[in-house]
Protein backbone atom coordinates (compact mmCIF):
# COMPACT_ATOMS: atom_id res chain seq x y z
CA UNK A 1 0.00 0.00 0.00
CA UNK A 2 1.33 3.41 -0.93
CA UNK A 3 1.54 6.53 1.58
CA UNK A 4 0.86 8.60 -1.32
CA UNK A 5 -1.82 10.50 -0.88
CA UNK A 6 -4.88 9.29 -3.24
CA UNK A 7 -5.96 12.23 -5.45
CA UNK A 8 -7.28 13.37 -8.67
CA UNK A 9 -5.28 14.87 -11.16
CA UNK A 10 -6.38 18.27 -12.45
CA UNK A 11 -5.46 17.62 -16.25
CA UNK A 12 -7.10 13.76 -16.11
CA UNK A 13 -8.93 13.31 -19.40
CA UNK A 14 -6.77 15.68 -21.16
CA UNK A 15 -5.08 14.84 -24.33
CA UNK A 16 -0.91 15.54 -23.77
CA UNK A 17 -0.18 17.58 -26.54
CA UNK A 18 0.11 20.59 -24.84
CA UNK A 19 -1.57 22.69 -27.54
CA UNK A 20 -4.91 20.85 -26.89
CA UNK A 21 -4.12 20.31 -23.19
CA UNK A 22 -4.29 24.31 -22.62
CA UNK A 23 -7.21 24.47 -24.67
CA UNK A 24 -9.21 22.19 -22.78
CA UNK A 25 -7.96 23.50 -19.67
CA UNK A 26 -9.60 26.44 -20.49
CA UNK A 27 -12.85 25.46 -21.79
CA UNK A 28 -13.73 23.11 -18.52
CA UNK A 29 -12.43 25.67 -16.22
CA UNK A 30 -16.06 27.62 -17.68
CA UNK A 31 -18.04 24.86 -17.22
CA UNK A 32 -16.79 22.92 -14.04
CA UNK A 33 -19.25 24.56 -11.39
CA UNK A 34 -22.21 25.19 -13.68
CA UNK A 35 -25.45 23.62 -12.37
CA UNK A 36 -26.02 19.45 -12.75
CA UNK A 37 -29.03 19.24 -15.19
CA UNK A 38 -30.10 15.39 -14.68
CA UNK A 39 -33.13 14.97 -17.27
CA UNK A 40 -33.08 11.41 -17.23
CA UNK A 41 -31.99 8.69 -14.31
CA UNK A 42 -33.51 6.59 -12.25
CA UNK A 43 -32.56 7.41 -8.90
CA UNK A 44 -35.54 6.68 -6.17
CA UNK A 45 -37.30 9.65 -5.53
CA UNK A 46 -38.11 8.25 -2.00
CA UNK A 47 -34.72 9.79 -1.26
CA UNK A 48 -35.75 12.57 -0.81
CA UNK A 49 -38.86 12.79 1.05
CA UNK A 50 -37.81 12.96 4.82
CA UNK A 51 -35.65 16.31 4.98
CA UNK A 52 -33.54 13.66 7.84
CA UNK A 53 -33.27 10.92 5.25
CA UNK A 54 -30.31 8.38 5.81
CA UNK A 55 -28.35 6.46 2.52
CA UNK A 56 -27.79 3.50 5.17
CA UNK A 57 -24.58 2.10 5.25
CA UNK A 58 -21.51 2.30 3.08
CA UNK A 59 -22.77 -1.29 1.27
CA UNK A 60 -26.16 0.20 0.68
CA UNK A 61 -24.89 3.29 -1.04
CA UNK A 62 -22.09 2.06 -3.21
CA UNK A 63 -22.51 -1.58 -3.49
CA UNK A 64 -25.87 -3.68 -3.19
CA UNK A 65 -28.29 -1.35 -5.37
CA UNK A 66 -25.12 -0.73 -8.03
CA UNK A 67 -25.31 -3.34 -10.60
CA UNK A 68 -22.14 -1.57 -12.44
CA UNK A 69 -20.08 -2.83 -9.48
CA UNK A 70 -21.76 -6.26 -8.79
CA UNK A 71 -21.89 -6.90 -12.28
CA UNK A 72 -17.95 -6.74 -12.36
CA UNK A 73 -17.44 -8.67 -9.14
CA UNK A 74 -19.78 -11.20 -10.57
CA UNK A 75 -17.95 -11.68 -14.00
CA UNK A 76 -14.66 -12.78 -11.52
CA UNK A 77 -16.89 -15.33 -9.96
CA UNK A 78 -17.98 -13.54 -6.15
CA UNK A 79 -21.59 -14.46 -6.47
CA UNK A 80 -23.94 -11.79 -6.31
CA UNK A 81 -25.26 -13.54 -2.59
CA UNK A 82 -21.74 -12.53 -1.10
CA UNK A 83 -22.53 -9.02 -2.08
CA UNK A 84 -25.83 -8.92 -0.30
CA UNK A 85 -27.78 -8.35 -3.47
CA UNK A 86 -31.32 -9.25 -2.34
CA UNK A 87 -32.63 -12.51 -3.87
CA UNK A 88 -36.75 -12.74 -5.19
CA UNK A 89 -37.55 -15.98 -3.69
CA UNK A 90 -36.07 -14.75 -0.73
CA UNK A 91 -33.30 -17.12 -0.35
CA UNK A 92 -30.09 -16.22 1.79
CA UNK A 93 -27.40 -13.63 1.21
CA UNK A 94 -25.34 -12.12 3.14
CA UNK A 95 -26.21 -9.81 5.68
CA UNK A 96 -22.93 -8.35 6.86
CA UNK A 97 -22.08 -5.14 5.27
CA UNK A 98 -18.53 -5.17 6.66
CA UNK A 99 -17.78 -8.45 5.01
CA UNK A 100 -19.65 -7.34 1.72
CA UNK A 101 -17.57 -4.55 1.82
CA UNK A 102 -14.37 -6.12 2.42
CA UNK A 103 -14.90 -8.53 -0.71
CA UNK A 104 -15.61 -5.13 -2.61
CA UNK A 105 -12.15 -3.84 -1.41
CA UNK A 106 -10.53 -6.65 -1.91
CA UNK A 107 -11.39 -6.88 -5.47
CA UNK A 108 -11.49 -2.85 -6.28
CA UNK A 109 -8.50 -3.59 -8.83
CA UNK A 110 -11.27 -4.85 -11.32
CA UNK A 111 -12.42 -1.40 -12.43
CA UNK A 112 -9.16 -0.09 -13.23
CA UNK A 113 -9.04 1.75 -16.65
CA UNK A 114 -13.63 1.63 -16.42
CA UNK A 115 -15.91 3.87 -16.24
CA UNK A 116 -17.08 2.44 -12.75
CA UNK A 117 -12.99 3.19 -11.88
CA UNK A 118 -13.29 6.27 -12.89
CA UNK A 119 -16.74 7.42 -10.84
CA UNK A 120 -15.69 5.15 -7.61
CA UNK A 121 -12.38 6.96 -7.63
CA UNK A 122 -14.24 10.55 -7.61
CA UNK A 123 -17.07 9.10 -5.42
CA UNK A 124 -15.03 8.45 -2.66
CA UNK A 125 -12.04 11.14 -3.10
CA UNK A 126 -14.75 14.31 -3.42
CA UNK A 127 -17.67 13.41 -2.01
CA UNK A 128 -16.02 11.12 0.95
CA UNK A 129 -13.04 12.85 1.14
CA UNK A 130 -11.14 9.27 1.13
CA UNK A 131 -7.73 9.38 0.75
CA UNK A 132 -6.12 6.57 0.73
CA UNK A 133 -6.82 4.07 -2.37
CA UNK A 134 -9.21 1.35 -1.41
CA UNK A 135 -8.16 -2.04 -0.84
CA UNK A 136 -8.71 -5.35 1.51
CA UNK A 137 -6.00 -3.72 4.11
CA UNK A 138 -7.71 -0.87 4.67
CA UNK A 139 -10.90 -1.47 4.18
CA UNK A 140 -12.58 -1.49 7.70
CA UNK A 141 -10.89 1.63 8.68
CA UNK A 142 -12.34 3.40 5.04
CA UNK A 143 -15.87 2.01 5.72
CA UNK A 144 -15.95 3.47 8.99
CA UNK A 145 -15.29 6.79 7.73
CA UNK A 146 -17.45 6.80 5.21
CA UNK A 147 -20.10 5.39 7.61
CA UNK A 148 -18.83 8.40 10.15
CA UNK A 149 -20.04 10.74 7.07
CA UNK A 150 -23.29 9.22 6.25
CA UNK A 151 -24.25 9.78 9.90
CA UNK A 152 -23.59 13.58 9.45
CA UNK A 153 -26.85 15.52 8.36
CA UNK A 154 -24.43 17.00 5.52
CA UNK A 155 -24.77 13.67 3.94
CA UNK A 156 -28.22 13.13 3.31
CA UNK A 157 -29.61 12.99 0.26
CA UNK A 158 -31.10 16.62 0.45
CA UNK A 159 -27.94 18.28 1.46
CA UNK A 160 -26.07 15.98 -1.11
CA UNK A 161 -28.39 17.08 -3.74
CA UNK A 162 -28.01 21.07 -2.98
CA UNK A 163 -23.98 20.57 -2.37
CA UNK A 164 -24.10 18.45 -5.72
CA UNK A 165 -25.33 22.05 -7.64
CA UNK A 166 -28.52 19.98 -8.96
CA UNK A 167 -30.53 22.11 -10.61
CA UNK A 168 -33.25 19.44 -11.63
CA UNK A 169 -33.45 15.61 -11.24
CA UNK A 170 -35.94 13.54 -13.14
CA UNK A 171 -36.52 9.92 -12.14
CA UNK A 172 -38.07 7.08 -14.16
CA UNK A 173 -42.08 6.31 -12.75
CA UNK A 174 -44.26 3.49 -14.15
CA UNK A 175 -47.41 4.73 -15.88
CA UNK A 176 -49.41 3.12 -12.33
CA UNK A 177 -47.26 5.26 -10.35
CA UNK A 178 -49.28 6.78 -7.66
CA UNK A 179 -46.21 9.53 -7.52
CA UNK A 180 -46.72 10.29 -3.60
CA UNK A 181 -43.64 10.55 -3.46
CA UNK A 182 -43.21 13.12 -5.53
CA UNK A 183 -46.19 15.07 -4.25
CA UNK A 184 -44.52 15.04 -0.32
CA UNK A 185 -41.28 16.51 -1.73
CA UNK A 186 -43.58 19.34 -3.56
CA UNK A 187 -45.63 19.69 -0.28
CA UNK A 188 -42.57 19.86 2.07
CA UNK A 189 -41.51 23.22 0.81
CA UNK A 190 -38.01 22.21 -0.04
CA UNK A 191 -36.26 23.68 -2.99
CA UNK A 192 -35.33 21.24 -4.54
CA UNK A 193 -36.36 20.12 -8.02
CA UNK A 194 -37.41 16.37 -8.74
CA UNK A 195 -40.04 15.63 -11.34
CA UNK A 196 -41.34 12.29 -12.70
CA UNK A 197 -40.61 10.55 -16.07
CA UNK A 198 -43.66 8.42 -17.31
CA UNK A 199 -42.51 4.92 -18.06
CA UNK A 200 -44.82 2.73 -19.85
CA UNK A 201 -43.17 -0.42 -20.39
CA UNK A 202 -44.35 -2.37 -18.31
CA UNK A 203 -47.96 -3.07 -19.53
CA UNK A 204 -47.41 -1.80 -23.57
CA UNK A 205 -44.22 -3.97 -23.97
CA UNK A 206 -46.34 -7.59 -23.64
CA UNK A 207 -43.48 -9.52 -22.93
CA UNK A 208 -42.80 -7.68 -19.56
CA UNK A 209 -42.09 -9.69 -16.12
CA UNK A 210 -46.15 -9.61 -14.89
CA UNK A 211 -47.23 -8.14 -17.25
CA UNK A 212 -51.02 -8.58 -16.41
CA UNK A 213 -50.04 -7.97 -12.98
CA UNK A 214 -48.99 -4.39 -14.35
CA UNK A 215 -52.62 -4.09 -16.61
CA UNK A 216 -53.93 -4.76 -13.08
CA UNK A 217 -52.14 -2.08 -11.31
CA UNK A 218 -53.29 0.46 -13.85
CA UNK A 219 -56.44 -0.29 -13.87
CA UNK A 220 -56.46 0.54 -10.12
CA UNK A 221 -54.66 3.76 -10.86
CA UNK A 222 -57.33 4.85 -13.10
CA UNK A 223 -60.37 3.43 -11.64
CA UNK A 224 -61.55 1.35 -14.11
CA UNK A 225 -60.59 -1.97 -15.78
CA UNK A 226 -58.31 -1.93 -18.85
CA UNK A 227 -60.17 -4.73 -20.26
CA UNK A 228 -59.09 -3.71 -24.40
CA UNK A 229 -57.03 -2.12 -26.54
CA UNK A 230 -59.60 1.20 -26.27
CA UNK A 231 -59.57 1.27 -22.56
CA UNK A 232 -55.71 0.93 -22.67
CA UNK A 233 -55.48 4.25 -24.40
CA UNK A 234 -57.60 5.92 -22.44
CA UNK A 235 -56.06 4.83 -19.08
CA UNK A 236 -52.75 6.23 -20.45
CA UNK A 237 -53.91 9.51 -21.83
CA UNK A 238 -55.30 9.67 -18.50
CA UNK A 239 -51.91 8.79 -16.52
CA UNK A 240 -49.87 10.70 -18.95
CA UNK A 241 -51.96 13.76 -17.84
CA UNK A 242 -51.59 13.47 -14.40
CA UNK A 243 -47.79 13.13 -14.91
CA UNK A 244 -47.77 16.46 -16.27
CA UNK A 245 -49.30 17.91 -13.59
CA UNK A 246 -46.69 16.53 -11.68
CA UNK A 247 -44.19 18.58 -13.41
CA UNK A 248 -43.34 15.50 -15.89
CA UNK A 249 -41.22 16.98 -19.13
CA UNK A 250 -40.64 13.40 -20.65
CA UNK A 251 -41.39 9.95 -21.38
CA UNK A 252 -39.00 7.01 -21.61
CA UNK A 253 -39.39 3.48 -23.86
CA UNK A 254 -37.13 0.82 -23.80
CA UNK A 255 -37.63 -1.36 -27.10
CA UNK A 256 -35.21 -4.38 -28.27
CA UNK A 257 -35.57 -3.03 -31.35
CA UNK A 258 -36.71 0.24 -33.06
CA UNK A 259 -39.53 -1.60 -34.80
CA UNK A 260 -42.73 0.35 -35.63
CA UNK A 261 -45.84 -0.13 -37.07
CA UNK A 262 -49.29 1.33 -37.03
CA UNK A 263 -51.73 -1.17 -36.35
CA UNK A 264 -55.83 -0.73 -36.87
CA UNK A 265 -57.71 -0.42 -33.59
CA UNK A 266 -59.25 -4.02 -34.20
CA UNK A 267 -55.77 -5.11 -35.03
CA UNK A 268 -54.24 -4.17 -31.87
CA UNK A 269 -57.63 -5.23 -29.96
CA UNK A 270 -57.13 -8.32 -31.08
CA UNK A 271 -53.54 -8.67 -29.42
CA UNK A 272 -54.08 -7.41 -26.23
CA UNK A 273 -57.24 -9.73 -26.06
CA UNK A 274 -54.75 -12.37 -27.05
CA UNK A 275 -52.54 -11.14 -24.22
CA UNK A 276 -54.91 -10.83 -21.46
CA UNK A 277 -55.63 -14.73 -22.01
CA UNK A 278 -52.22 -15.71 -22.09
CA UNK A 279 -51.66 -16.12 -25.44
CA UNK A 280 -50.02 -13.10 -27.17
CA UNK A 281 -46.91 -14.36 -29.51
CA UNK A 282 -43.41 -13.55 -29.79
CA UNK A 283 -44.52 -11.70 -33.14
CA UNK A 284 -47.86 -10.13 -31.42
CA UNK A 285 -45.77 -8.79 -28.88
CA UNK A 286 -43.42 -6.70 -31.46
CA UNK A 287 -46.11 -5.40 -33.69
CA UNK A 288 -48.26 -3.95 -30.35
CA UNK A 289 -44.38 -2.46 -28.76
CA UNK A 290 -44.40 -0.75 -32.62
CA UNK A 291 -47.94 0.78 -32.83
CA UNK A 292 -47.61 1.75 -29.30
CA UNK A 293 -44.37 3.67 -29.72
CA UNK A 294 -46.35 5.16 -32.74
CA UNK A 295 -49.09 6.29 -30.19
CA UNK A 296 -47.19 7.25 -27.57
CA UNK A 297 -45.94 9.74 -30.28
CA UNK A 298 -49.40 10.95 -31.42
CA UNK A 299 -49.06 11.68 -27.15
CA UNK A 300 -46.40 13.97 -27.18
CA UNK A 301 -47.19 15.86 -29.86
CA UNK A 302 -50.54 16.84 -27.80
CA UNK A 303 -48.95 17.16 -24.38
CA UNK A 304 -46.15 18.32 -24.98
CA UNK A 305 -43.83 15.69 -23.05
CA UNK A 306 -40.28 14.83 -24.56
CA UNK A 307 -40.33 11.53 -25.98
CA UNK A 308 -37.36 9.24 -25.43
CA UNK A 309 -36.48 5.69 -26.85
CA UNK A 310 -33.50 3.41 -25.67
CA UNK A 311 -33.13 0.53 -27.72
CA UNK A 312 -31.02 -2.46 -28.30
CA UNK A 313 -30.60 -3.80 -25.12
CA UNK A 314 -31.14 -8.25 -24.59
CA UNK A 315 -32.71 -8.15 -20.86
CA UNK A 316 -31.93 -10.63 -18.37
CA UNK A 317 -29.67 -12.64 -20.95
CA UNK A 318 -28.48 -14.92 -17.59
CA UNK A 319 -31.63 -16.64 -16.88
CA UNK A 320 -30.54 -18.04 -13.59
CA UNK A 321 -29.68 -14.50 -12.29
CA UNK A 322 -33.15 -13.31 -13.94
CA UNK A 323 -34.98 -16.19 -11.70
CA UNK A 324 -32.67 -15.92 -8.44
CA UNK A 325 -32.64 -11.54 -8.41
CA UNK A 326 -34.77 -10.22 -10.65
CA UNK A 327 -35.06 -7.53 -13.08
CA UNK A 328 -31.13 -4.77 -13.54
CA UNK A 329 -28.82 -7.34 -12.01
CA UNK A 330 -26.08 -6.73 -14.58
CA UNK A 331 -27.34 -9.22 -17.00
CA UNK A 332 -28.41 -7.02 -20.23
CA UNK A 333 -26.68 -7.37 -23.34
CA UNK A 334 -26.64 -5.16 -26.05
CA UNK A 335 -27.71 -6.74 -29.71
CA UNK A 336 -27.31 -5.22 -33.27
CA UNK A 337 -29.88 -2.60 -34.20
CA UNK A 338 -31.43 -1.14 -37.57
CA UNK A 339 -32.85 2.45 -37.36
CA UNK A 340 -33.31 3.38 -41.29
CA UNK A 341 -36.23 1.33 -41.80
CA UNK A 342 -37.51 0.10 -38.80
CA UNK A 343 -37.92 4.08 -37.50
CA UNK A 344 -39.85 4.85 -40.99
CA UNK A 345 -43.21 4.32 -40.03
CA UNK A 346 -43.20 6.43 -36.79
CA UNK A 347 -41.13 9.48 -38.93
CA UNK A 348 -43.25 9.19 -42.04
CA UNK A 349 -46.21 10.02 -39.77
CA UNK A 350 -44.93 12.60 -36.80
CA UNK A 351 -41.26 13.14 -37.56
CA UNK A 352 -41.63 16.47 -39.40
CA UNK A 353 -43.96 17.73 -37.15
CA UNK A 354 -41.47 20.10 -34.64
CA UNK A 355 -44.06 19.96 -31.77
CA UNK A 356 -42.40 16.48 -31.36
CA UNK A 357 -38.82 15.88 -29.53
CA UNK A 358 -37.98 11.96 -30.28
CA UNK A 359 -34.62 11.55 -28.46
CA UNK A 360 -33.17 8.68 -29.21
CA UNK A 361 -30.05 5.99 -27.75
CA UNK A 362 -28.97 3.22 -28.85
CA UNK A 363 -26.42 0.63 -27.64
CA UNK A 364 -25.33 -0.47 -31.23
CA UNK A 365 -22.61 2.28 -32.12
CA UNK A 366 -22.49 1.11 -36.01
CA UNK A 367 -25.40 2.74 -35.96
CA UNK A 368 -24.03 6.32 -35.47
CA UNK A 369 -22.24 7.13 -38.28
CA UNK A 370 -24.42 5.13 -40.68
CA UNK A 371 -27.89 6.15 -39.56
CA UNK A 372 -29.03 7.73 -36.64
CA UNK A 373 -26.30 10.89 -37.44
CA UNK A 374 -28.35 11.07 -40.91
CA UNK A 375 -31.41 10.70 -39.61
CA UNK A 376 -30.82 13.54 -36.82
CA UNK A 377 -30.19 15.71 -39.03
CA UNK A 378 -32.72 15.68 -41.30
CA UNK A 379 -35.71 14.97 -39.71
CA UNK A 380 -37.20 17.94 -37.33
CA UNK A 381 -38.79 16.12 -34.48
CA UNK A 382 -35.51 13.84 -33.93
CA UNK A 383 -32.57 14.53 -31.68
CA UNK A 384 -29.88 12.19 -30.89
CA UNK A 385 -29.40 11.16 -26.70
CA UNK A 386 -25.62 11.18 -25.06
CA UNK A 387 -23.49 7.59 -25.50
CA UNK A 388 -26.02 5.48 -23.20
CA UNK A 389 -24.95 2.44 -20.57
CA UNK A 390 -22.07 0.87 -21.61
CA UNK A 391 -21.22 3.41 -23.88
CA UNK A 392 -21.18 6.07 -21.01
CA UNK A 393 -17.13 6.03 -21.38
CA UNK A 394 -14.05 8.52 -21.77
CA UNK A 395 -14.13 6.25 -25.36
CA UNK A 396 -17.58 6.27 -25.77
CA UNK A 397 -18.26 10.12 -26.02
CA UNK A 398 -14.64 10.18 -27.92
CA UNK A 399 -16.24 7.84 -30.50
CA UNK A 400 -19.65 9.50 -30.69
CA UNK A 401 -18.73 12.79 -30.96
CA UNK A 402 -16.29 11.74 -33.95
CA UNK A 403 -18.80 9.71 -35.81
CA UNK A 404 -22.59 12.05 -34.89
CA UNK A 405 -21.39 15.73 -35.17
CA UNK A 406 -19.87 16.00 -38.49
CA UNK A 407 -22.93 14.57 -40.18
CA UNK A 408 -25.87 15.66 -37.07
CA UNK A 409 -24.67 18.80 -35.83
CA UNK A 410 -23.62 19.69 -32.36
CA UNK A 411 -27.41 21.07 -32.23
CA UNK A 412 -29.42 17.82 -33.05
CA UNK A 413 -28.07 16.12 -30.03
CA UNK A 414 -29.35 16.56 -26.14
CA UNK A 415 -26.39 16.97 -24.42
CA UNK A 416 -25.67 14.55 -21.22
CA UNK A 417 -27.96 12.73 -18.85
CA UNK A 418 -26.22 10.40 -16.36
CA UNK A 419 -29.02 7.89 -16.42
CA UNK A 420 -27.96 6.32 -12.81
CA UNK A 421 -29.33 4.53 -9.50
CA UNK A 422 -25.75 5.57 -7.88
CA UNK A 423 -26.85 9.04 -6.78
CA UNK A 424 -23.81 9.84 -5.67
CA UNK A 425 -21.83 9.24 -8.92
CA UNK A 426 -24.03 12.04 -10.78
CA UNK A 427 -21.52 15.04 -10.04
CA UNK A 428 -18.64 12.19 -11.41
CA UNK A 429 -20.60 11.01 -14.55
CA UNK A 430 -20.85 14.82 -15.55
CA UNK A 431 -17.68 15.80 -14.72
CA UNK A 432 -16.38 12.92 -17.08
CA UNK A 433 -18.32 14.14 -19.58
CA UNK A 434 -17.37 18.10 -19.52
CA UNK A 435 -13.97 16.91 -19.27
CA UNK A 436 -14.99 14.69 -22.71
CA UNK A 437 -16.35 17.57 -23.84
CA UNK A 438 -13.96 20.38 -23.32
CA UNK A 439 -10.97 17.91 -24.75
CA UNK A 440 -12.92 17.28 -28.37
CA UNK A 441 -14.05 20.99 -28.77
CA UNK A 442 -10.67 22.08 -27.83
CA UNK A 443 -8.98 19.51 -30.57
CA UNK A 444 -11.18 20.89 -33.24
CA UNK A 445 -9.34 24.74 -32.01
CA UNK A 446 -6.31 23.00 -32.88
CA UNK A 447 -6.75 21.89 -36.30
CA UNK A 448 -8.69 25.16 -36.93
CA UNK A 449 -12.00 24.19 -37.49
CA UNK A 450 -13.72 26.81 -34.56
CA UNK A 451 -12.64 29.38 -33.38
CA UNK A 452 -12.04 30.35 -29.66
CA UNK A 453 -15.36 32.39 -29.68
CA UNK A 454 -16.94 29.23 -30.91
CA UNK A 455 -15.43 26.79 -28.80
CA UNK A 456 -16.60 28.89 -24.96
CA UNK A 457 -20.36 28.64 -26.57
CA UNK A 458 -20.15 25.04 -28.09
CA UNK A 459 -18.57 23.90 -24.31
CA UNK A 460 -21.31 25.77 -22.75
CA UNK A 461 -23.97 24.00 -24.45
CA UNK A 462 -22.26 20.33 -24.26
CA UNK A 463 -22.03 20.95 -20.29
CA UNK A 464 -25.26 22.85 -19.60
CA UNK A 465 -27.93 24.20 -22.63
CA UNK A 466 -28.33 21.37 -24.76
CA UNK A 467 -30.09 19.16 -22.07
CA UNK A 468 -31.83 22.05 -20.88
CA UNK A 469 -33.05 22.91 -24.44
CA UNK A 470 -33.86 18.99 -25.57
CA UNK A 471 -36.12 18.20 -22.37
CA UNK A 472 -37.60 21.49 -22.44
CA UNK A 473 -36.37 22.14 -18.84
Amino acid sequence: MSDTKWTLHPDRFFDPAPAQRTIARELYATVADLPLVCPHGHVNPRLFVDEHASFGTPTDLLIIPDHYVFRMLYSQGVPLEALGVPSNDGSPVEQDHRKIWQTFAEHFHLFRGTPSGIWLKQELIEVFGVEEKLCGANAQAIYDHIAAQLASPNFTPRRMYERFKIEVLCTTDAASDTLQDHQTIRDSGWRGKVLPTFRPDAVVNLDAPNWRANVDALSAAVGFEVDSYGKLIQALEARRAFFVEMGAHATDHAALTAYTGELTPHEADAIFQRALKGAATADDATRFTGHMLMEMARMSIEDGMVMQIHVGSFRNHNLAVFERFGLDKGCDIPVASEFTHNLRPLLAKYGNDPRLTLLLFTLDEDTYARELATLAGHYPALKLGPPWWFHDSLNGMRRYFDRVTETAGLYNTAGFNDDTRAFPSIPARHDVWRRASANWVAGLVVRHVVDMDDAHEMILDLAYRLAKRAYKL
